[in-house]
């Protein structure tokens, strides 16, 4: 295109049959075969060109320039599905960065929970160590100031114990 039109690709026409020929019969493998318009031969092609109206270029049937204009919105359409998949993964991938970086909060939220639980039990069992050093060295509980044996069972022969003061 640029060596028949020139470098600016606005100047280009949309479509030129003559040099889509030109490409699809200059040998290889699929020598003479036009690709883009179904199964479509050079030959085929040449033999259903016929004159346009405006001045003496030539075009390609009205059926194949269907099939051009079909292949052409069907193009448009997948490029707008590509835009359209292309957002929806952009605005995926930003969703799953926002997760990951709440679950990374959450694991550090569990583990200054865990640190604090650790250090709560450790508290307890270091009171609780405490209470019972203090009833091991004590012996018993906290002496019953209306019970002279000290939870012990009184000596035979002893005295009863006094009566509790009256609850008022």
């Amino acid at each position: 295109m640029r060596g028949r039109y020139g470098d600016d690709t606005l100047t280009h026409p949309e479509f030129d049959p003559d040099l889509w020929m030109e490409v699809g019969s200059s040998g290889g493998p699929d020598k003479n075969r036009v690709y883009g318009l179904s199964n479509t031969t050079t030959d085929n092609l040449r033999s259903t060109r016929s004159v346009s109206t405006i001045g003496s270029s030539q075009s390609i049937s009205s059926s194949q320039f269907k099939e051009f204009v079909a292949l052409q919105q069907h193009k448009a359409q997948l490029i707008d599905k590509y835009d359209h998949l292309s957002a929806e993964y952009a605005q995926l991938k930003a969703s799953h960065a926002q997760q990951r970086a709440e679950s990374e909060q959450i694991k550090a939220s569990q583990a200054q929970q865990k640190t604090a639980y650790e250090q709560q039990k450790a508290a307890y069992d270091q009171l609780r160590e405490m209470v019972m050093n203090m009833a091991t060295h004590s012996g018993t509980c906290a002496p019953n100031p209306f019970w002279s044996y000290n939870h012990q069972p009184p000596p035979p022969g002893s005295p009863p114990p006094p009566p509790a003061p009256p609850l008022y």
